[in-house]
């Protein structure tokens, strides 16, 4: 396993940068409405493709720490918040209240993930 792999960080830490590259591919263009569907497809996909060499090493690597349950549950908890922000500063829509409930109970279903009972 390559150095940058050990850690239980690092996969969390590839999985927060791989979405952020995914919520742009996904949502970047909503500010584009001008453009063709096609052009915006094309852009995304490419923008994608650089997610995919981060989120496959990262899911690689943190198998050897995480179970693949706990991998995708940090991968959906880390979504929600890198969401959260983009959709805020990028978008210029508020979280209400409404979904920071939501995402307490995401994040609650996450810590029933990680317990050993």
């Amino acid at each position: 396993m390559p150095q940058i792999a050990n850690g239980y960080a690092t996969p969390v830490l590839l999985l927060l940068l791989s979405n952020v590259f995914m919520t742009f591919a996904w949502y970047g263009h909503l500010k584009f409405t001008d453009r063709p569907l096609w052009q915006v497809i094309l852009a995304s996909w490419a923008i994608a493709f650089f997610e995919y060499c981060i989120a496959v090493p990262a899911n690689r690597w943190g198998h050897e720490i995480y179970s693949a349950a706990q991998l995708k549950t940090i991968q959906e908890v880390v979504t929600l918040l890198v969401f959260a922000v983009f959709s805020y500063l990028y978008l210029g829509e508020p979280i209400g209240w409404n979904h920071a409930i939501g995402f307490a109970l995401i994040a609650l279903g996450a810590f029933f993930i990680f317990q050993k009972w």
